[in-house]
């Protein structure tokens, strides 16, 4: 049987937003010399083909999908410039080929191709996203494409570490539009290089580059609107008295509306008069806000300097639609460049610039708080000058002398208790504006060094960062009036009115909330690269690396320094062994405990390789990975000096250490501890990859163990009680590296890809679970259950509720409570130790919160492309969490504002089917307290983004100076499944969430 050798060499990518390439055309005749003709008789011109009998080579060129007819058995090796090797034996007389692009993969100070990721590694490359999937923030909705980060944390440990182009920068300070990669860094291995500030994980994020080839614009444009899902509801003035009386019954006092007055405020006959004021009418709110946002790309280069610079614009507006705030809106605008310079063959440099200008104006008034605090009745916002009583001059003469008279209509209303209240502040009370200026400058040497060893590199980065922010605002003082009505004449009309307060618009301009933070950062590294025999891989790199941020009015510097080394090997790809360990320094602690060490070990075994798995033709790949190592940390470390003891001078003390004055002493705050030292990060992980039916299905998942030993604490507990005192106010106890966390998990990602007649299909499913644990604390709790230890880190405690008292004989026999003292329809809480009192140590574990996220989250991405037309959803879920029901919308006393949660409240005659404790006058510590009655389970499934999207053929547009055209529309935040719907839609306090409608255009030039 014959051997044929065929290697295909592509000068440039083809189809570049494509994870997969096919390439294929069909190929009847290979002739006597060797040449690869086409069915129509033609050379195919630029592939080698080798015979190895004959040894003939030739070379050919082709782009699109390429099929090749050779002998049964035959067997072929496909070699592309950027794709995967691949080796086939032809087992058909005609057989099809798909070629993957050889992804690189940004990791620790390096890249490296993605066969040869070891484990706790997850990338998403976001041009392919962003063309189905057009999004504004950089992170958003990557949960649904990689496992183990949720949006919140990294393998549930919040404090992630995010790194743009190797620099500490936040994620909002670069768009989805200006990204290339996004790496999760997760596991100890990947992350231990950068020190440690990134035992919690890193993700990097890395911009686009310019590349060698012709300019090209890209430009795209988009128009949406914000619509509320939903807002408080909250009663009106008649129902609210009306709840209010029977409050006062509750209380055992008389009512305070009468039914007359109540009626009053029911009929809304005059409403001036008898306020009844809904914060969420449309009279003050628009049904959507508009949101704007256009970028423009340009990239090109050649083989001295490739460049990519990128223009954005965004601006969104606000809901609110009265005076002032209707100016209210947010724009940002950014530019950023990337350069890459080829100084001579050995010698490169890269620049890298980012400026961003943002600017916020808004009114000087927290609305949505008041909206949410404020009874309906308690004033009318706006007096009608009309309904004046005629002869009533020194009325009409506020009116005159008045500055701020409403459309030429009104008056600002209020009260000698509400003089300043939102709606006068947003007519009359000024603005404000915010800005914010970043601007972020890195560059970067490399230089090869093969003239002194084969192999050997060098790389740089230094950069500079600045931002500044502050608030400038013009605050106006104003005259609220309240109205005194009479109905004498057979109609509603104001005899007088009272003034509080007077105009004044003083032209200050008031600079307050100043801000800056500076980032310097430098990393500096030798590289060596070796292959031997084309099977044995060997490299190294020996790093020193660092940052610090200042930020004002915080006296330290954040800082992260350490050396590292890197020292990695593997056999043909198939058996890897890589080792890191970084050196790490902390001020922290005492010199002596500054510096540590963080060892980690990683192993890798690609089985798809092995002889054992030839015969699995259903297996394209199977890859197993392990890594273990310790990675010591300051980052939970809360402050400076915690390893030395303090003294205080304090005023008013009985003691004192100078003579005549017995004015002051000086007390001990804590002891000292020199042997104070990092929290170590232990873990072991291990990961799976593997692919199969011709990469129709491909899998990656990982399963983490780790635990963070030493977590620094000031535990009274271990220490006698004679290292405190009350009188006076005195502790010798140290901080010290005590408590322990364990976390175990797993996180998953499943892809499956496929071709249904004319239409492609891609369905993608990412998980990640953990469970947290204390495992050791410092605690002496009387109760064994209330210990702590031994349950998860972000657990709910509360007490067992056993509904509500219903008569004082209840009350009576039951144990007595702490919090005050308790009536019929108050809850009624279990007595868990028996001692006849509910206080605090009858609270129990009553659940998870899902503080940084809950035990499960996952997602969804579904893509269907027809032709030109592609249709994207992805949705998210969470599953394990609670929360507990404890804000102001339900949590309702005294003087509140009364939501829609209290019209099932209890009373005698609906005792057996109330859901809503008793209302009162006076405050309820017995009620408002976490307690299971108010706890509530968090599990939702959202469908978080729709996008449709259309590519005009390119026949319709070849003659004009546009190369491609678009055009798509997108939903976000769309739809949530959960039993408490309502309640995790609802913002209390603060702008509604809201549904996201856009219609986009992108066109290439």
């Amino acid at each position: 049987m014959r051997y044929i050798q065929l290697r295909i060499v592509l000068c440039f990518l083809i189809i570049a937003f494509s994870p997969t390439i096919l390439i294929g055309q069909a190929v009847r005749t290979i002739d006597v010399n060797g040449i690869v003709k086409s069915a129509e008789g033609k050379p195919i011109i630029g592939a080698t083909l080798v015979s190895e009998k004959d040894n003939i080579s030739t070379t050919t060129d082709f782009t699109g999908k390429f099929l090749l007819s050779v002998p049964v058995n035959s067997k072929l090796l496909i070699n592309a410039t950027g794709y995967i090797t691949k080796s086939v034996v032809v087992t058909s007389n005609e057989m099809s080929l798909v070629l993957d692009k050889s992804q690189q993969v940004q990791v620790a100070f390096k890249k490296v191709q993605e066969s040869d990721l070891l484990g706790g590694v997850s990338y998403v490359n976001l041009p392919d996203i962003l063309e189905k999937n057009y999004t504004t923030y950089s992170l958003d909705g990557l949960q649904t494409f990689v496992g183990g980060f949720n949006g919140g944390n990294i393998w549930g440990t919040g404090g992630y570490l995010v790194l743009v182009d190797g620099i500490p920068r936040s994620a909002g300070s670069i768009l989805p539009v200006e990204i290339e990669q996004v790496t999760f860094l997760k596991g100890v291995a990947a992350v231990a290089l950068y020190g440690s500030r990134a035992a919690k994980g890193v993700i990097y994020i890395t911009s686009k580059k310019g590349k060698i080839q012709k300019q090209q614009i890209s430009v795209r444009a988009n128009a949406g609107i914000d619509v509320a899902k939903r807002f408080p509801k909250y009663l009106g003035s008649a129902e609210y008295m009306k709840y209010y009386n029977q409050a006062r019954m509750n209380d055992g006092l008389s009512p305070l509306y009468s039914d007359e007055t109540i009626y009053n405020y029911a009929s809304g006959n005059n409403p001036y008069r008898y306020a009844d004021t809904d914060y969420y009418s449309s009279k003050y709110l628009k049904d959507f806000s508009q949101r704007y946002d256009a970028n423009v790309e340009i990239k090109g280069g050649n083989n001295i300097a490739q460049y990519y610079t990128v223009v954005n614009f965004s601006r969104a507006g606000e809901l609110l639609d009265f005076g002032e705030a209707k100016n209210n809106n947010t724009s940002r605008f950014n530019i950023r460049g990337n350069v890459d310079l080829a100084i001579n063959d050995f010698i490169s440099a890269s620049i890298g610039t980012n400026a961003i200008y943002y600017n916020g104006r808004g009114v000087n008034t927290n609305y949505w708080n008041s909206a949410a605090t404020t009874r309906p009745h308690r004033f009318t916002p706006l007096i009608p000058i009309d309904m004046l009583e005629e002869g009533d001059d020194a009325s009409f003469a506020m009116v005159n002398n008045s500055n701020n008279v409403i459309g030429g209509k009104y008056l600002l209303g209020g009260t000698q208790l509400d003089l300043n209240n939102s709606f006068a502040a947003i007519y009359a009370g000024g603005y404000n504006t915010y800005t914010n200026r970043q601007f972020q400058f890195n560059t970067g040497i490399d230089a090869k060094l093969n003239s002194f060893i084969d192999g050997l590199s060098f790389h740089s980065k230094f950069a500079v960062d600045y931002e500044t922010s502050y608030n400038q605002s013009f605050n106006n003082t104003y005259a609220v009036y309240q109205a005194n009505w009479n109905t004498y004449a057979g109609f509603d009309q104001i005899t007088s009115l009272t003034k509080f307060g007077e105009d004044a618009k003083s032209g200050v301009q008031n600079i307050s909330n100043s801000a800056y933070q500076q980032t310097l950062a430098f990393s500096g590294q030798f590289d060596y690269v070796k292959k031997i025999n084309e099977v044995h891989n060997f490299s190294g790199m020996l790093i020193a690396n660092g940052f610090q941020q200042s930020i004002s009015e915080v006296y330290h510097k954040v800082s992260n320094a350490n050396l590292g080394l890197n020292l990695s090997y593997n056999y043909a790809n198939k058996y890897y062994v890589e080792f890191s360990e970084a050196l790490v320094h902390s001020a922290k602690f005492a010199e002596t405990k500054r510096n540590a060490t963080s060892p980690v070990l990683s192993l890798g075994w690609r089985l798809s390789k092995e002889n054992f798995m030839k015969n699995w033709s259903a297996l394209d790949n199977l890859k197993l990975t392990v890594s273990a190592g310790i990675l010591n940390t300051d980052l939970d470390v809360s402050n400076y000096y915690l390893y030395e003891s303090i003294y205080s001078q304090t005023d008013g003390a009985w003691f004192s250490w100078r003579d005549g004055a017995l004015n002051r002493s000086t007390d001990s705050r804590r002891g000292e501890n020199l042997a104070l030292t990092y929290a170590k990060r232990e873990e072991i992980n291990a990961g799976i990859e593997a692919s199969f039916l011709n990469k129709l299905i491909t899998f990656n998942g990982s399963f983490f163990a780790n635990k963070i030993k030493g977590n620094v604490i000031q535990a009274n507990v271990l220490y006698p009680n004679y290292f405190t005192t009350g009188f006076p106010n005195s502790s010798f106890i140290p901080f010290i590296n005590y408590n322990d966390d364990k976390r175990i998990g797993f996180d998953f990602n499943v892809r499956v890809n496929k071709r249904v007649g004319e239409v492609d299909l891609s369905l993608g499913i990412a998980g990640n679970y953990y469970d947290t644990k204390a495992s050791k604390r410092a605690e002496q709790f009387e109760d064994q259950y209330q210990n702590r230890q031994g349950k998860p880190l972000d657990a709910i405690w509360g007490l067992k509720n056993e509904g509500f008292y219903t008569d004082a004989q209840d009350i009576a026999n039951h144990a007595t409570p702490s919090f005050g003292q308790v009536k019929p329809g108050d809850i009624k809480y279990k007595d868990q130790n028996g001692d006849g009192i509910i206080n605090a140590q009858d609270e129990v574990y009553l659940g998870k919160a899902g503080w940084s996220g809950a035990p499960f989250t996952g997602g969804v991405n579904f893509t269907a492309k027809w032709k030109n037309l592609t249709f994207f959803a992805l949705a998210t879920g969470q599953f394990g969490a609670h929360a507990m029901k404890n804000n102001s919308y339900f949590w309702i006393d005294g003087e509140d504002k009364y939501s829609v949660m209290v019209r099932n409240s209890w009373t005698i005659d609906n005792q057996d089917t109330a859901t809503y404790p008793r209302l009162t006058t006076t405050t309820s510590d017995n009620n408002y307290r976490s307690s299971d009655f108010w706890i509530y389970s968090t599990n939702r499934i959202d469908l978080a983004r729709v996008q449709i999207s259309y590519d005009f053929p390119k026949k319709m547009i070849q003659n004009s100076f546009i190369n491609e055209l678009g055009v798509y529309v997108n939903g976000a935040n769309l739809l949530t499944i959960s039993p408490e719907r309502e309640t995790m839609e609802l913002n209390v306090g603060g702008a509604p969430q809201t549904r996201f409608f856009n219609l986009g255009l992108k066109a290439l030039f």
